[in-house]
């Protein structure tokens, strides 16, 4: 089970909220970057001890977000806000983030390829976008991964 919740709060509630899902078994789950260091420092110690733990990423920028959405926000563009968490998590431990399928290659060449990139998003052309901004067809998925293997 990916638990999908996007934990975001003080970084005492977002640890008992990673360690929860912890004990409950889920495969991988959570947490929105934009918590800052001390949030995702709690969530990743929440995961110490446990023999099995989840994956833990963080999420950078929702994909339902547009450039003119992030700007009403207060921030100055999705590219940068994107590559600016990604660090932050990477250089919190955590095991990489949730990003549009066209921000892996940054990711990748910023975070290395170890570190994983979950994209939502992905749908054929002729599929209903529901509220995705940021989405891209399988074979722009694909592409972006094979030029990280290049």
């Amino acid at each position: 089970i990916f638990l999908d919740l996007k934990f975001h709060d003080i970084p005492k509630t977002v640890h008992e909220s990673v360690r929860s899902a912890a004990d409950l078994g889920v495969w991988m789950v959570n947490v929105h970057a934009s918590g800052g260091s001390k949030m995702l420092e709690a969530s990743n110690k929440a995961l110490v001890g446990y023999e099995n733990p989840p994956l833990l990423i963080g999420v950078t920028v929702l994909t339902s977000l547009s450039e003119e959405e992030i700007k009403e926000i207060g921030l100055k563009g999705i590219k940068g806000q994107v590559l600016q968490l990604a660090g932050l998590v990477k250089d919190n431990g955590i095991d990489g983030v949730v990003c549009a399928a066209s921000d892996t290659t940054a990711i990748k060449s910023k975070c290395g390829e170890e570190f994983l990139t979950v994209s939502p998003g992905i749908k054929p052309a002729n599929s209903n976008t529901n509220e995705q901004r940021r989405m891209c067809k399988p074979t722009e998925a694909i592409k972006n991964m094979s030029l990280i293997r290049m």
